[in-house]
């Protein structure tokens, strides 16, 4: 219930900050999306100290800490009169967001009963799906209307969403005690000693790695696909946001069923199928520069279930085996550091949208290339990871 909350505010706010920022602040277009993307940048920063925090006092406080911040940044935003201040509002909500994702995952890991995670990760990732989707759909609407006493009214909306769901948090998660990492990272006899560093894991690096590979694909979708669209067939620009669309309501409806329908197979195994179907995505979407025009909407659409599929099959196992292969000492710390691979991701498709400065298909070209790539690593990777995160 309460990251439902929360997504639904996330889902609300995050079309409406350019529009806010010019329409209410009164900021140019170019400045306020500098403005945005720079405290988007500021925000990078949280991960290591959340990471740090978590394994130290547990994830719980940190959740909460993350709502806090992102709370305070729609204050900051209601505040706002210059650039200076949307900079400010821009980087607490970054800071917050990048505080969620890099504790959320240690909490569902230690509010969910022992054994595997993937069935209460995919549970939350449908909530969390429906919420955000519903917020989405409100802002489209809000969007349209762009009166400065409504955008208003949806920043103070947005913030009491994630006053609840601190709140609820505090009130209703109760996870299991939380057992200090301490120095040692271990409680052995000796000396202590400092926890390795996440980056001196090389299997769990070359997993946030393959994990940028396959979560790129959706992101294009979500940068490029209308622009795309748009360019190659006007009349189908309607196919992007259906797309996405189909994709939220799919995750939404079936992310458990995908758990226990592939529950024999391995995880790698699981992402691997999911990069192919995102591959086959990405170069139907490549192919619809030799449709006919009237045909690419119905095209896209039909694709977009290929898409949901790939989605499914990645999205309903990474994080569980992310949490799995994380040595338990440094857990917080390493699953920090593997949500920068879902932020490389969606830093790197407006990066991959301009290559179509070079030709419109090539971005959805490259897109399948590197999905592919990444489902071929990740079974390679396999061998190199703890068997018992592997296998469920």
């Amino acid at each position: 219930m309460a990251l439902g909350v929360d997504n639904l505010g996330s889902g609300l706010f995050l079309p409406l900050a350019l529009v806010y920022t010019t329409a209410v602040v009164g900021v140019p277009l170019a400045l306020a999306g500098a403005l945005v993307t720079g405290g988007t940048l500021v925000g990078l920063a949280a991960p290591p100290l959340a990471g740090a925090v978590v394994d130290r006092h547990g994830p719980k406080r940190v959740v909460v800490a993350s709502a806090v911040l992102q709370a305070l940044g729609m204050a900051a935003y209601l505040l706002a009169t210059g650039p200076a201040t949307v900079l400010l509002a821009a980087a607490l909500v970054a800071a917050g967001g990048q505080t969620f994702y890099a504790s959320v995952f240690a909490l569902i890991a230690d509010v969910a009963p022992e054994g595997p995670k993937d069935q209460a990760f995919a549970t939350v990732e449908m909530v969390r799906s429906a919420a955000f989707g519903v917020g989405a759909l409100v802002a489209a609407a809000l969007v349209a209307a762009a009166e400065p006493g409504v955008l208003r009214g949806a920043v103070v909306v947005n913030g009491v969403s994630f006053v609840v769901a601190g709140a609820l948090l505090l009130a209703l998660v109760h996870p299991r005690r939380h057992a200090a990492a301490g120095p040692g990272g271990g409680g052995s006899a000796g000396p202590p000693r400092a926890p390795a560093p996440v980056w001196r894991d090389r299997p769990y690096v070359e997993l946030i790695a393959v994990t940028v590979l396959l979560a790129l694909p959706t992101d294009l979708l979500l940068v490029g696909g209308a622009l795309y669209l748009r360019e190659v067939a006007p009349g189908a620009a309607w196919a992007a946001g259906a797309s996405i669309a189909v994709l939220t309501a799919l995750i939404a409806l079936l992310n458990g069923r995908v758990v226990r329908w592939t529950a024999r197979w391995r995880r790698t195994t699981t992402m691997a199928a999911g990069g192919a179907c995102l591959a086959v995505w990405a170069l139907s979407l490549a192919l619809v520069v030799l449709l006919p025009t009237a045909w690419v909407g119905p095209w896209v659409l039909a694709a977009s279930l290929v898409l949901a599929s790939g989605s499914l099959l990645f999205g309903t196992r990474v994080n569980a085996l992310a949490e799995a292969a994380a040595p338990p000492a440094t857990r917080g710390r390493h699953l920090a550091a593997f949500q920068y691979a879902f932020t490389a991701a969606a830093l790197g498709a407006p990066l991959l949208v301009s290559v179509s400065a070079v030709s419109l298909w090539l971005p959805w070209a490259v897109a399948a290339v590197l999905a592919a790539a990444g489902g071929v690593g990740v079974l390679a990777l396999a061998r190199h990871l703890p068997p018992s995160a592997v296998r469920t």
